[in-house]
């Protein structure tokens, strides 16, 4: 079997110089998807770039860069990148982690550490040892300890693990792209538009086709709200959707922007809304009763509400003021007194008194709201690889592997005590570590240094 050294295609694509050049390459391609619109009409790149830049679009998928061929490409070649990094790096980080700290075949490396510091007991060696073993403990390094070199060896480490800290993070990338690959395989994006009152059973996918997909539910939008700022500007809008198999209600929620309602793998996300021609929305409601109904009517045409006896319509209308709204005229009668003629504002309320109640009476524009629809069935392998980076990445950054050695050894009737210790990273930190080591040895009434 041929060495990995030696084997050229192991070599290139266990390159660090690949890794940032597939990097670079990610990084200009996510900037551009983020700069030009995707999934557009291709009169609309036309209209935005020229014809022969919407050709060059049209011949790298540019209008849908993130699902084109090469940027997958580029995806998988970054992935088996990393994971013959990781195959690479692996055995080594695995050998460190997994060594035998105590098979140190000369107890004088320990005196040529950065840090070391020595001190004498006036105890024998197995006492000091005790002693020693004490002081540690305390100091939160229990220690293991072999015979070394007619003298004594004692090992403690903490961290030893945060060295697969890179090899979390290697593995997170690769979970998100894994998930990224299965939401783009399996996954789709889609638009609905949902009148007020109405439902849907189906929607359509984001692509030049507009492809229905058929849902099995409905979703029913109850009631749209529309609020504006002072100005006239849209200041909010809200849908109030339910779920419905059959006659059975499944689930209802009221959703706003970055407020969606998720059901059944798929997220409807509220984006944007617009008139129902020639179409109002009507709600009265007896005062006495109770009760409640709303209609979606023409305009200059009778409606009638047969269980309360009602007859109304709205016969003109005029605007808009100030903030964009109309106004409308009324009429409204029943078999209790004469009709009743009024203006009303746009979403502004009417008191109808009766001989025997009082009808509240409210009239807008009927509105249909816009959905964007999202199955993503790889969202929380995404969310599992980010979970993992973020632990790697704190491994990386905020934990050290540290190892410390103490080395007794016999000296006439006295102890000779070697304290040495490193650390793969935070040497400031782990400095104070040792400091605080040396206090505790130093402030043995045994020990001098």
């Amino acid at each position: 079997m041929e060495n990995k050294k030696g084997n050229s295609l192991w070599n290139f694509f266990a390159s660090v110089k690949l890794a940032l050049v597939t990097l670079f390459v990610l990084a200009v391609a996510s900037i551009i998807g983020t700069i030009v619109p995707q999934k557009e009409e291709a009169t609309r790149y036309i209209e935005l770039y020229g014809a022969n830049v919407a050709n060059f679009f049209q011949l790298l998928d540019i209008q849908d860069m993130y699902n084109s061929w090469w940027f997958v490409s580029m995806l998988v070649l970054f992935s088996l990148n990393l994971i013959v990094c990781t195959i690479e790096r692996l055995p080594h980080i695995w050998k460190v982690v997994r060594q035998d700290n105590l098979a140190i075949t000369n107890a004088d490396r320990l005196g040529k550490m950065a840090m070391h510091r020595t001190f004498t007991s006036r105890m024998p060696s197995s006492q000091t040892v005790g002693t020693v073993r004490t002081i540690m403990a305390a100091a939160g390094w229990p220690l293991r300890q072999a015979e070394k070199d007619g003298g004594t060896m004692l090992f403690s480490q903490k961290g030893a693990y945060t060295r697969l800290g890179v090899i979390i993070v290697h593995v997170s990338i690769l979970v998100i792209f894994t998930g990224s690959l299965i939401g783009s395989f399996y996954g789709y994006k889609a638009s609905v538009l949902i009148p007020e009152g109405g439902e849907t059973s189906q929607v359509y996918q984001s692509n030049n086709e507009h492809t229905a997909i058929p849902l099995d539910f409905t979703v029913s939008c109850n009631d749209f709200q529309l609020t504006y700022y002072n100005t006239g500007m849209p200041k909010e809008y809200r849908s109030d959707l339910v779920v419905r198999k059959g006659s059975e209600k499944l689930f209802e929620k009221s959703i706003v922007v970055n407020d969606p309602l998720q059901y059944g793998g798929l997220t409807f996300y509220q984006s944007s809304y617009q008139p129902v021609q020639g179409q109002f929305t009507v709600q009265i409601t007896n005062e006495n009763t109770k009760a409640e109904q709303k209609f979606f009517i023409p305009p200059r045409q009778e409606s009638k509400w047969l269980t309360e006896k009602i007859s109304f319509g709205i016969t003109d209308m005029s605007g808009p003021d100030m903030m964009q709204r109309y106004q409308y005229k009324i009429w409204f009668s029943d078999d209790k007194a004469g009709p009743s003629e009024f203006w009303i504002n746009e979403g502004g309320t009417a008191k109808i008194k009766r001989p025997d109640t009082t009808y509240i009476f409210t009239a807008k524009p009927r509105f249909a709201t816009g959905l964007q629809v999202v199955k993503d069935p790889g969202v929380w392998t995404v969310y599992s690889g980010c979970i993992m980076m973020i632990l790697g990445l704190f491994v990386i950054f905020y934990m050290s592997h540290r190892r410390v050695w103490v080395f007794v050894s016999s000296d006439g009737d006295k102890s000779c005590i070697l304290i040495s210790g490193m650390s793969n990273k935070n040497k400031i930190g782990f400095e104070k570590n040792m400091e605080a080591i040396y206090d505790k040895f130093a402030a043995e009434s045994s020990f001098s240094s």
